[in-house]
């Protein structure tokens, strides 16, 4: 046994002239396919299914397939060809994957729905926080003369040492800026003449 589906109404119509029959579910369909082990690899449920000459399934209205990894997609229409070993749609789809959230249109995958492609998407990804012990900035050789009593190098002072060097805005009193030395270009469109 490879497929088990659950129908309120199944309706098949013999095929015309030599062509396999089509099975019509208008009342909707849930249908799960098990692997060689018996385990459901997928899962797929639609308000509406067609199954056109044994080989095509149109799903339309709430369809949700959910793949062997967990990955769940929601969309209005898919296309499944068996023949081919592959499932598109050109309506809007939703993937919830537990790494990420993706949506977009166009979608085409392998028939595992396991590598798929989206066009015109966008999604959310999570970003792993840095922690600020790598963000401090390693000593250099003319810091070995700036070290305090434990043997640590006091970055604050050696940073605003070479500013004064260099003429910044930094002055000695409390390492305030000077309001007068400040100064900030106006948004593009925006330029005036800086007054002296």
């Amino acid at each position: 046994m490879r497929y088990h589906m659950v129908a309120e109404e199944w309706d098949i119509y013999n095929g015309t002239s030599g062509k396999a029959p089509t099975w019509n579910f208008y009342k909707g369909l849930l249908m799960e396919r098990y692997d060689e082990n018996f385990h459901i690899d997928l899962y797929i449920q639609s308000d509406t299914a067609w199954l056109h000459e044994q080989h095509l399934w149109e799903l339309r209205g709430r369809v949700v397939v959910r793949n062997v990894q967990g990955d769940v997609f929601r969309t209005e229409e898919l296309f499944w060809d068996l023949n081919k070993h592959e499932m598109w749609s050109y309506k809007y789809i939703r993937i919830v994957t537990p790494e990420r959230e993706l949506e977009g249109t166009e979608f085409h995958s392998n028939e595992q729905m396991t590598q798929y492609s989206v066009s015109n998407s966008l999604g959310a990804f999570p970003i792993e926080e840095k922690d600020s012990s790598s963000l401090t900035p390693n000593p250099s050789p003319e810091d070995e003369g700036n070290k305090n009593p434990e043997g640590n190098v006091n970055v604050n002072e050696n940073v605003n040492e070479k500013e004064n060097k260099k003429d910044s805005v930094v002055t000695n009193d409390n390492s305030k800026p000077h309001a007068k030395q400040m100064r900030f270009l106006p948004a593009p469109g925006k330029r005036v003449p800086l007054k002296e």
